[in-house]
């Protein structure tokens, strides 16, 4: 096999890890909130994650991000993990973690929301308001039991609804930002941009793992933290296996593979979710719920479907294509789990 062959090999088993990887988190957030707080726990797993990913480049003397860009990065450390995970976090409190995932399948809805609304975005389509009419239905149909009952189970569910619905706006601001300030990498990208991508991400962590940390201290949280081994175990494969695998596997799957192919993980994220939850903490998944998320998933599939171009402008723009693959990020950016 050729190195091309192998790398891409590689790019493949990459992809389905982070499909795995990043389909379990959920489970491992649900399980580590059993004796640790939110915010806290959000804080703590991200402040471990961006160290070891920031040991691991000084190990590699590769070039940190600079001052200037810490404005920047301390932003989209709010946006996607203080708004986007922190959010996630906050709802597992209420919400079981197949359906917050599931949930948070809608973000594509968001980011089409944010796009039509910015002066060089993208406008939204027929095509795209039917998809976020779908999409809502499901929401709505998996909603509509808690909004009729008024209890406080009722009310706490509901709760975690509008957190993720807050989480995916954050994302979804965040990788607009992304998109149009930060450096991009895709397929054929070089080594150094990766390194800059995974420097930029360890220093998001850190910053909004400290965000997240600040608010569990004003919140009181210190005195209600305390671990278990299930707690333990699961708060060390977020901050490892959760984040710095996950990301540096997507990072390697992006370098590699069509974006559009990497991208399809997030329909996958929710169904493996679903099944750990169903399977290892025995959460209720009924016929209503399997709906309403077979609703989520033909919303988004169809605001994330393009139309083709003609044949002669594929013709026309043949070169471009051959020698600049899509190289957007932000189209393929990972969930906020």
């Amino acid at each position: 096999m050729t190195a091309a062959g192998e790398r891409q090999r590689l790019a493949y088993f990459a992809w389905a890890a982070v499909c795995l990887i990043w389909g379990t988190t959920y489970l491992g957030i649900r399980v580590s909130l059993e004796s640790v707080p939110p915010a806290l726990m959000g804080g703590i797993r991200w402040i471990v994650a961006g160290s070891l990913l920031t040991a691991y480049l000084v190990a590699r003397r590769r070039p940190l991000p600079p001052v200037s860009q810490w404005g920047g990065i301390a932003l989209l450390g709010f946006l996607m993990l203080g708004l986007g995970n922190g959010g996630v976090v906050f709802a597992e409190q209420y919400v079981s973690s197949g359906l917050a995932a599931v949930i948070v399948a809608t973000a594509p809805f968001w980011m089409a929301a944010v796009e039509a609304c910015l002066p060089d975005g993208e406008r939204l389509r027929r095509s795209t308001v039917l998809g976020l009419v779908i999409g809502f239905a499901g929401i709505v149909l998996l909603v509509w039991p808690d909004l009729t009952r008024g209890s406080a189970n009722s009310r706490g569910f509901l709760a975690g609804i509008v957190a993720l619905q807050i989480a995916s706006i954050g994302w979804s601001i965040g990788s607009s930002y992304s998109r149009r300030h930060g450096r991009k990498a895709g397929p054929g990208a070089h080594a150094d941009d990766i390194d800059e991508v995974l420097g930029t991400t360890a220093y998001q962590m850190l910053a909004g793992g400290l965000m997240m940390t600040a608010a569990g201290t004003l919140r009181g949280e210190w005195s209600s933290l305390f671990f278990t081994s299930r707690t333990t175990v699961a708060m060390v494969y977020l901050a490892t296996v959760g984040a710095v695998g996950g990301f540096v596997a997507y990072a390697y799957a992006l370098r590699h593979l069509p974006v559009s192919f990497v991208s399809l993980y997030a329909y996958i994220n929710p169904v493996i979710a679903v099944a750990l939850g169903v399977l290892v903490l025995r959460e209720p998944f009924t016929w209503r719920m399997a709906i309403a998320a077979a609703l989520v998933f033909a919303g988004v599939a169809v605001v994330r479907w393009k139309p083709q171009p003609a044949a002669e402008d594929r013709a026309a723009q043949a070169g471009t294509y051959s020698t600049a693959p899509d190289t957007q990020p932000g189209r393929a950016r990972r969930s906020v789990a």
